[in-house]
């Protein structure tokens, strides 16, 4: 079961034009500003910025599906033929995430919350 897509991430190679480009059109500043994040909560979406996510494969922005069970979520999608392109791991705080690409060269990417 999903929460829709509440996520999304965009790789990007200088950080600080992306996130004046981002400030600029969302009128507000990060909620999370590191080196290896920026993240922005617009409007009931999270919108991030990772600078190394050229080098995790990604391509383009990257839309994450919030999911009760990643791991069941996860291995359904490689089971009905996704190429790993992440493995489900820890970004912090208990937040999981995990990211595939389709047949087509999508990538679509899973994320947990804590729960409790």
């Amino acid at each position: 079961m999903t929460a829709g897509i509440n996520t999304i991430i965009y790789p990007v190679k200088d950080l600080a034009r992306a996130k004046a480009l981002f400030g600029a059109l969302l009128g507000t500043e990060p909620y999370a500003d590191e080196p290896y994040y920026v993240g922005y909560k617009d409007a009931g979406q999270d919108v991030g910025l990772d600078p190394n996510g050229h080098a995790k494969g990604m391509t383009g922005p990257v839309p994450y599906w919030h999911v009760d069970d990643i791991r069941a979520s996860y291995g359904a999608l490689l089971e009905a033929g996704a190429e790993s392109l992440q493995d489900v791991h820890d970004v912090g705080g208990g937040r999981l995430i995990a990211s595939v690409k389709d047949a087509d060269g999508n990538l679509v990417g899973l994320l947990q919350d804590p729960t409790g």
